[in-house]
């Protein structure tokens, strides 16, 4: 009998990826085989195969968990432009016999509304001014900052910048600069300097003046801003060491600007293109949907370069007319259609056009790439499901007309939130967080799905649905459970065409919703690679352009695999969700030798913060006649790379 079913087994995995492998029964097993030393044969079919996708592993970006203001982006000072409903003084302390308030009735500009204002108290003498303490601190390495401040005030003199110990007061760094100042008029200053570097967090930014200066009862200062270097040194750009370790993953896509953070609490306070575009001083910020504010200054074309420097396609969302305080259909949608279009023509248009060549002022010449819009964010939820249909079509319709070349996505998978009869070439975004047994099961989720109806996730994950708002980390059973699912997106991946794990990243003092693929703060050595980042890297650096059959001796579960190709180098994807060890024994025809990278660990082990523990282990294989041998460990992910 044993020897039938496995004559059976390869007479029907021989029949290719129309016929899909694995029993659906055994999906989602978490136990080992009874028999601890059975193997798994696995074949590799050589002929023929699927297309993969080139763009099936990406990234989501949303503003939350402080993971773009205090972390991606650059800008290391907290509440610099005094932005959003009720910044109080968070983040700044006064330096000497000085008083300090948020002076809304000095704006720096028309959207930065308010500055600080520095008043010298009667028995102030020599330096005083304020502290910026940043994002619980200060990031403080050995590196050239780039600091700059808007003034008014009636003042000429000296200013001296400093990175400094909060609690040592240890100086890492001060730079003197002469500075003009007159009331009336804010006036732009910017310098740079060198810092040695830190220990800790415990750090802050401080600008002192000298009190026998002033003239008149205060100084105001605006946008006070420090950056250490940036990525490929951009302007305004990312900070380096968080977007490294991003750039690692080799992400194909950036889907932004989100995620809910697009919608808005209310209709007002929505992401708005044409406010996070332009100097950052023109940029107004605005409340997020993650309760704290956003200055924005990571905005449109931030994020369009951020995607040019990492070689990844921009998926771009507009605002859809659903915002978790209202919801806009018919005529009362048309001007936010007006203005998809016009956010088209800033990115799409020829330096002739009126928004074309604001965006040529604004430092890109040529249109940006954008080939896929997102109409909306998750419709079929916060109460968006009934007016979806109308709104998608009402926005389709005129995007379609002007623009027919791009590739539209719907916001929603559900039949009854999408017109009775849609258009060709449209895209669905699903979304799905699960726990690890159901999202193993999700295994053979697209095994059915149309070959003519191309889908995006837009965002998956596992975590701990039992405690949604808790904050935990990524552990092994999690990590092997999200690997599982994305074999299943990679044996599809010729109707999947885009992945994203979500969310990307958090700030370990300011965290709302956990897991992340990546963790830090302001402390030295602070970046985590959780394990699921480290499933994400394996997948995406280790992708073939076709997708191929395999014959095999088992079911799938609790192993799971599947084979890829690029010209004579194959990749063979491998997970054990199991708590047993698993013989494999994969046979690759006409490869040698190569590599085996294996990602393994403790069933609940995790890298915490400041302590990565987990991480893959890269060995050299040799094959005995076109067979590669090895232990799949418990909770084991494994990339087989051979030529």
């Amino acid at each position: 009998m044993k020897v039938l079913e496995t004559v059976v087994r390869l007479l029907v995995s021989w029949a290719g990826l129309g016929w899909r492998l694995g029993d659906a029964s055994s999906v989602g097993k978490r136990d080992g085989p009874s028999d601890a030393d059975s193997v798994v044969y696995v074949t590799v079919v050589s002929e023929g195969g699927n297309q993969s996708s080139a763009l099936l592993y990406g990234i989501m970006f949303e503003e939350m968990d402080h993971s773009g203001d205090g972390g991606i982006h650059g800008q290391l000072l907290r509440n610099n432009g005094f932005q959003g409903s009720d910044p109080g003084l968070a983040a700044y302390n006064p330096i000497g016999a000085v008083e300090i308030m948020q002076d809304s009735l000095s704006p720096v500009t028309d959207a930065i509304r308010s500055s600080l204002a520095v008043s010298p108290q009667s028995n102030a003498t020599g330096y005083v001014g304020f502290a910026n303490t940043g994002y619980n601190g200060v990031p403080v390495t050995n590196a050239t900052y780039r600091s700059e401040f808007w003034m008014m005030g009636d003042y000429s003199g000296p200013i001296t910048l400093q990175l400094v110990g909060s609690s040592s007061g240890r100086v890492y760094a001060s730079h003197n600069m002469t500075v003009d100042s007159s009331w009336g008029n804010f006036s732009r200053h910017e310098a740079t300097f060198n810092s040695t570097a830190s220990t800790d967090a415990d750090n802050e930014w401080r600008l002192l003046f000298d009190s026998s200066l002033v003239r008149g009862g205060a100084l105001n200062f605006g946008l006070v801003q420090l950056f250490a270097p940036t990525y490929n040194s951009r302007y305004n750009g990312l900070r380096e060491d968080i977007a490294s370790l991003v750039a690692d993953i080799q992400p194909s896509f950036l889907r932004f600007p989100g995620g809910n953070n697009l919608e808005g609490l209310q209709i007002n306070n929505r992401w708005q293109w044409n406010l996070t575009i332009g100097p950052v001083v023109e940029r107004p910020g605005r409340d997020s949907d993650w309760f704290y504010p956003n200055t924005d200054a990571l905005g449109l074309d931030e994020y369009l370069w951020w995607c040019e420097d990492l070689g990844m396609v921009p998926v771009l969302a507009v605002w859809a007319g659903k915002s978790y305080g209202g919801i806009l259909s018919g005529d009362d949608l048309q001007p936010y259609v007006t203005d998809i279009l016009n956010e088209l023509e800033y990115l799409l248009g020829s330096n002739d056009t009126h928004y074309g060549s604001l965006r040529a002022q604004n430092g890109r010449e040529t249109p940006w790439p954008i080939q896929y819009i997102e109409i909306g964010n998750e419709d079929d939820f916060t109460g968006g499901c009934e007016t979806y249909p109308d709104r998608f079509t009402q926005i389709y319709d005129a995007i379609h007309a002007k623009y027919p070349q791009l590739t539209l996505i719907a916001s929603t998978t559900d039949d009854l939130c999408l017109p009775e009869e849609l258009p060709p070439g449209i895209m669905f975004d699903f979304h799905y967080y699960r726990n690890p047994d159901d999202l193993v099961g999700m295994f053979n989720q697209w095994d059915n799905q149309p070959r003519s109806q191309p889908v995006i996730v837009g965002e998956y994950g596992c975590r701990n649905t039992s405690d949604p708002d808790g904050v935990f980390w990524s552990f092994m059973q999690a990590s092997c459970s999200e690997a599982v699912h994305m074999i299943g997106l990679e044996r599809n991946s010729d109707v999947v065409k885009m992945a994203a794990y979500a969310p990307l990243l958090q700030h370990f003092g300011f965290t709302q919703w956990s897991p992340t693929l990546i963790g830090f703060d302001s402390s030295p050595g602070s970046l985590t690679p959780s394990t699921s980042y480290f499933v994400q890297k394996m997948f995406s650096t280790n992708q073939g352009t076709t997708v191929h059959a395999m014959n095999s001796t088992a079911g799938f579960g609790p192993l799971y695999w599947v084979a890829t190709s690029t010209n004579a180098t194959y990749q063979v994807k491998l997970a054990n969700y199991g708590a047993d060890d698993q013989a494999v024994h994969v046979r690759v025809p006409g490869t040698k030798a190569g590599r085996l990278e294996m990602l393994s660990g403790p069933k609940e082990a995790s890298n915490l913060p400041h302590n990565v523990t987990i991480t893959p282990v890269v060995t050299d294989i040799t094959g005995d006649r076109e067979t590669y041998t090895f232990r799949m460990p418990p909770w084991g992910v494994a990339i087989l790379v051979v030529s």
